[in-house]
């Protein structure tokens, strides 16, 4: 006899949802990470919008072993004259 426990429909419609949000919110971050590394215009924006996401960037760089990042965009932004909040 077969298993129907797994072609319920709604279950399924649900699992494929979940999914969908999961693959859409990892190809989110993805292109956000991408976007910050290449642009300390864009870090800026990100450092004075949403300060958490960009100390997320920079502790992921640093467990990464790519350290110094803070501190090169600090010293950039002094130099620019541009404030801290």
């Amino acid at each position: 006899m077969r298993d129907n426990r797994y072609s319920n429909p709604a279950l399924i419609r649900v699992a494929k949802g979940v999914l969908l949000a999961e693959l859409l919110g990892l190809v989110g971050v993805y292109c956000l990470y991408f976007k910050m590394d290449g642009s300390q215009d864009f870090r800026y924006k990100v450092h004075r919008r949403v300060p958490l996401v960009l100390e997320a960037y920079y502790k992921s760089n640093e467990w990464s072993g790519k350290e110094g990042q803070r501190l090169l965009d600090q010293l950039a932004w002094l130099e620019q004259g541009k404030r801290d909040r």
